[in-house]
């Protein structure tokens, strides 16, 4: 079932009311154990209203309705976290949702994970087009098995790794096991971002696609599209079916064509990205329209840490193109690939020959991170108190684009070169 809102309206609570009606008869959950899937602070949409509705109809039939928050390798949320995603006061808490438990994925804890199947080196190949051929287990979230259905809910935007998010990514990696993630984070990175973002039908989302259908739980996906503030469109149906509606809206209503490349580009990342891992979409979207031997700037002061998760590595290995990794496949096979692809897609394309690296354009961090930190992991810095953002305003006839809130809304060319074309 499909609702979407007029252009530049929003749907309504009562809209959003009438899909959880249709999808969730009452009958069919009396005396059920559900539990929610939803994504971490990370993400904007109205995660809380959704949440509440879906309570508010079948609350009082379930035995349980409970909350697992997709971190993929993020950082767990406390409670008063938990509550702000999905916008229930303390109060509320205490009293209309206090049967309510909330979990976080415990991604690097085996004990918390279930290996559901292995996709075999003959299918990675078939879904990889020949890129990748061995064998890759697939481990999710014990969880899961305890409730007789799980409920997703989570927005659909372009994304860098598998294309456009939503549907069974909220498993893989949300509520994945490391290996799995590894892996298809790599395979993003080899294809690269540019050949990857906005495009649906990638081999990262076959790959996860594959794995979802392993997981034997009944599933109900609910994917919403929003644009700036409102609701633009709520798809509901299995993971599958409401993420490919979905990816049609985001498509229209996330990108952003340009006619030209940009030599300057101040990528402002807002408060929700609180370090370098999740900031680095600020690259990620950009990408596509930063032109060659160009600067992007990614402007937050608040940002201070690299990764909490994944900071050693990182200051251990920096920030490379793909083909410095590639090249040298025998020195860094060992690091976790995930990291590697991460890694890759904030330093952007280049090229490693005869052991010298050339990035395409220059990434820049204006962040609370330091110059010697910068240095150690191969970025460029820039002192966030010299950057006044008026000065990039209204500059896009000479070149220079400021995204005041970046990380979401893709930037495409209207005419790619051959390295961005999907």
């Amino acid at each position: 079932m499909a609702k979407v809102a007029k252009h530049g309206e929003s749907l309504s609570p009562a809209d959003v009311a009438e899909v959880i009606e249709q999808m969730c008869p009452v009958e069919n959950y009396r005396g059920k154990r559900v539990l929610a899937i939803v994504p971490d602070g990370t993400r904007t949409a109205p995660v809380g209203l959704l949440f509440q509705t879906l309570h508010g109809h079948i609350g009082d039939a379930v035995k349980t309705l409970d909350v697992l928050i997709a971190l993929g390798t993020h950082q767990p949320m406390n409670e008063p976290a938990i509550c702000q995603r999905l916008e229930i006061s303390e109060p509320q808490r205490r009293e209309k949702y206090r049967r309510v438990k909330f979990y976080n994925h415990a991604w690097n804890d085996p004990a918390a994970l279930r290996q559901v199947g292995t996709i075999t080196a003959e299918e990675i190949s078939k879904l990889t087009n020949g890129l990748f051929d061995m064998d890759v287990p697939v481990e999710i979230n014990r969880l899961v098995f305890d409730y007789d259905q799980i409920v997703i809910i989570g927005p659909v935007f372009p994304h860098e790794v598998v294309g456009f998010s939503g549907g069974n990514k909220y498993l893989f990696p949300g509520v994945g096991g490391p290996q799995i993630l590894n892996f298809f984070h790599w395979l993003g990175a080899v294809v690269t971002n540019p050949r990857i973002i906005g495009n649906k039908w990638t081999p990262v989302r076959k790959i996860v696609d594959h794995a979802g259908a392993m997981v034997n739980v009944d599933k109900l996906c609910f994917c919403m599209v929003v644009d700036g503030k409102n609701l633009a469109g709520l798809y509901a149906g299995t993971p599958e079916s409401a993420w490919d509606a979905a990816s049609e809206l985001s498509r229209q209503v996330h990108i952003v064509h340009k006619n030209r490349p940009f030599h300057t580009i101040l990528s402002c990342a807002p408060p929700m990205y609180d370090e370098l891992w999740t900031g680095g979409k600020c690259m990620y979207k950009l990408e596509p329209v930063l032109a060659d031997g160009g600067e992007l700037i990614i402007y937050a002061p608040h940002i201070t840490e690299v990764c909490v998760a994944h900071g050693k590595v990182l200051h251990e290995v920096g920030y490379h193109c793909r083909d410095y990794f590639l090249k040298q496949w025998d020195r860094f096979k060992h690091y976790p690939w995930g990291v590697l692809a991460h890694s890759t897609h904030v330093y952007g394309l280049g090229t490693y020959e005869n052991g010298v690296e050339q990035p395409r354009a220059r990434v820049t961090l204006a962040t609370g991170i330091s110059q010697e930190v910068c240095k150690r992991i191969n970025l460029g810095y820039r002192d966030p108190q010299t950057i006044r953002m008026e000065d990039y305003a209204n500059r896009e006839a000479e070149g220079v684009l400021l995204v005041p809130k970046a990380g979401e809304m893709l930037f495409q060319l209207k005419n790619p070169p051959e390295w961005a074309a999907g």
